[in-house]
């Protein structure tokens, strides 16, 4: 089985300006946790023990939370991209870290999922596929075209074959590697790894599996953050496939919040916050030392 997985973390999070001007995107906290954080125990609960993070802007935060380089007892291990490399640049710039004969996971950093990845697991380990997509058959970015019957995608974005009909999935950024594909990517290139996988699906070992069961966010810009957020509040989010779901802070024990305030179940409030008298916070994100006067009522909102 599998036990490597390589977490996109190098983004530079334009579009969740200026929240990514204090933090890298895959640091945002999601209930008090960085949301990387519930990356790694969604993987680990898929049996992945062994975890490769890129990093490029403001890299000094991912020591910060992780000082000892664990998460939940698995090494964690940053490779730090002074120019940044872009997704297939990325893998290749970990090809010494990762397994010579064994696959891996790529997994993007910037999304919020609970999805069982036992099935892409089984489709790939029993297919010959250099990757294995991971699909949704609904999203708001329908661009991949995959054939039920072959397993196979066969065009995405419609740049193999303008023309056609097959129907089109979302993919999740979450695909499953073999270590042959690393030969379609160039050390050291700043390059996507859509025309790797567009070369991959003209020869007809593109895989994808449809997984539409869970949950699966992008938490690119700050609708879909606080979305995402007030979702996992509202139980959104089968708890059997995160096991440190239960164990989130919603409300971190360092925040003080007056006896009069009033704190909906679906917000979180983080450390050093202040909330004062009679003031409301209903449906929103407050990042740590953010300050609520009293009175003030924040609806629909992420204060940092």
């Amino acid at each position: 089985m599998p036990t490597h997985a390589f977490v996109l973390g190098a983004g530079l999070g334009t579009r969740l300006r200026p929240l990514t001007d204090l933090l890298p995107k895959p640091m945002i906290p999601v209930w008090n946790k960085p949301l990387i954080s519930w990356a790694f125990d969604h993987l680990i609960s898929g049996g992945f023990s062994r975890f490769m993070v890129n990093t490029h802007h403001l890299p000094e935060a991912y020591d910060t939370a992780f000082p000892d380089h664990h998460s939940r007892g698995c090494p964690l291990e940053f490779r730090h991209e002074p120019v940044l490399l872009e997704t297939g640049g990325g893998i290749a710039n970990i090809a010494d870290w990762l397994p010579q004969e064994d696959s891996f996971i790529v997994y993007n950093g910037d999304i919020l999922s609970d999805l069982p990845l036992q099935k892409a697991l089984d489709h790939h380990l029993g297919s010959r596929d250099l990757v294995t997509m991971v699909l949704r058959s609904r999203g708001s970015a329908l661009q991949v075209s995959w054939d039920e019957k072959s397993g196979l995608v066969t065009d995405i974005g419609g740049r193999l074959d303008p023309g056609a009909t097959t129907p089109r999935f979302q993919f999740t950024g979450i695909y499953l590697v073999r270590p042959a594909f690393l030969e379609l990517l160039t050390p050291g290139k700043k390059e996507s790894v859509i025309p790797a996988f567009l070369q991959t699906a003209a020869a007809h070992q593109l895989g994808g599996v449809v997984i539409d069961e869970g949950r699966w966010s992008d938490l690119g810009d700050r609708p879909s953050y606080l979305a995402a957020s007030l979702a996992l509040g509202a139980g959104d989010f089968p708890r059997y496939e995160l096991p440190e779901a239960a164990q989130a802070v919603r409300i971190h024990p360092k925040s003080r919040i007056a006896s009069t305030a009033q704190v909906c179940p679906l917000s979180s409030v983080g450390p050093d916050c202040v909330v004062e008298e009679h003031a409301q916070v209903e449906r929103s994100i407050l990042w740590p030392g953010t300050h609520v006067p009293a009175g003030t009522v924040v609806t629909g909102e992420v204060l940092a």
